[in-house]
């Protein structure tokens, strides 16, 4: 396949539009159910990128969650906890390979934004991973190949719709990429650079005890923002994200939102959610906007008498400011990396709200004394990568 013609580019009103390799070469992908369109294909090329790299990286199966051209979610493919089950529904005995368990944990990291995601894949998809994919709502998938069964599960997806690329897992893209923006065209270097924990090695803080794991997640982290859209900061814990926050304008702000989603995505864990009783036949989009609601400001929007009995079978009791605080108070362990420098210290006051422990940044900044300060303050380990990871 030389080129693919689109139903549209990012809107309706923008037409022709295809995608094509220029010289005439074939493309690297093979559409083989659906028809993807022009944002899907802006999703599927970078997040096979981001799984190709984190599999490269890490040595595990690795998976993520694509939504406008940044990940929702991304993770290895480490098992799923009893917890993690319930919290990502999944069948307490179903069986699961270690690359659904990487797409699980990925979607799960958010799943409110991970509704109507773009699935990527760094190994084969097999029937456990295309069986999870079947009960939720997302728009298509890229991966380096298919088991017969995952395919036939996926076809049945969206009304025999659902967009199913494949990719050459040996493509490597040219040396120079071009981008016409209101007619003039940008040349660059493709972004090569690796990322692995050889890029950790300049501590900067006074404790400088990083373990394995963390170091894994910090490359997590980093790898995740070489492929998400600036400015933005991501929060991992246990392999696997928990928190992006991309596309602000103020780093403090990346950091906010992000540690927003992990706060949000341990408050999941809390007993009083896992306690919630849904009535029976409610949708799994339906079921995380109420999570959503109910552990928001706006939880009486849920629990008001008569809006309730849409959605629960009990009324739950409200999960009240100081029971939030505490538990996320609890939460230790968390990574946390930045494409660019932390400007102040009130990015790590702002991270060790949500249990970070583990920071990876460029350094350079004129204040790196202060971050370093306030790093030193709370015992955490800081290294500085000097590599920005800017995406655009």
């Amino acid at each position: 396949m030389k080129e693919f013609e689109l139903k549209y580019g990012c809107n309706p009103n923008q037409k022709p539009a295809k995608i094509y390799m220029k010289g005439g070469s074939e493309l690297p992908v093979t559409v083989l159910n659906g028809r993807p369109g022009y944002i899907n294909f802006l999703d599927a090329l970078n997040s096979w990128q981001l799984v190709k790299e984190l599999k490269e990286a890490t040595g595990l199966p690795s998976a993520a969650s694509f939504k406008h051209v940044s990940p929702a979610g991304a993770a290895v493919g480490l098992p799923l906890s009893e917890t993690d089950r319930k919290i990502y529904f999944v069948e307490e005995h179903a069986e699961l390979s270690p690359i659904a368990c990487a797409y699980i944990r990925a979607r799960g990291a958010d799943r409110l934004c991970s509704y109507g995601d773009w699935a990527a894949l760094s190994d084969v998809c097999d029937a456990a991973t295309a069986a999870y994919l079947q009960a939720e709502v997302s728009d298509g998938i890229i991966a380096p190949g298919y088991t017969d069964e995952a395919l036939e599960i996926l076809k049945t997806k969206k009304k025999g719709k659902y967009n199913v690329v494949q990719i050459d897992p040996n493509y490597v893209p040219a040396e120079q990429e071009c981008k016409d923006v209101f007619g003039v065209t940008f040349e660059q270097g493709h972004n090569n650079f690796k990322i692995d924990a050889s890029l950790l090695q300049n501590i900067v803080t006074e404790n400088r005890d990083l373990p394995e794991a963390a170091a894994r997640d910090l490359v997590i982290s980093l790898i995740t923002l070489k492929y998400t859209q600036s400015n933005s900061v991501c929060y991992v814990k246990d392999g696997q994200t928990v928190g992006v926050g991309a596309g602000q304008q103020s780093r403090i702000h990346c950091t906010r939102l992000a540690g927003q989603k992990a706060d949000n995505w341990l408050l999941r864990q809390h007993p009083k959610v896992l306690a919630l009783q849904f009535v029976e036949g409610i949708r799994r989009p339906d079921r995380d906007n109420a999570i959503d609601i109910y552990l928001s400001d706006e939880c009486d929007d849920i629990l008001a008498e008569g809006a309730w009995q849409q959605t629960f079978a009990v009324r739950p009791e409200p999960l009240t400011a100081a029971e939030k605080k505490a538990w996320i108070a609890a939460q230790s362990g968390v990574s946390i990396g930045s494409d660019a420098f932390f400007p102040f210290g009130d990015n790590i006051e702002r991270a060790r709200k949500s249990g970070v422990q583990y920071v990876a940044e460029p350094g350079g900044s004129i204040r790196d004394d202060h971050v370093i300060e306030t790093a030193n303050r709370y015992h955490m380990v800081m290294a500085f990568t000097g590599m920005r990871l800017f995406h655009h």
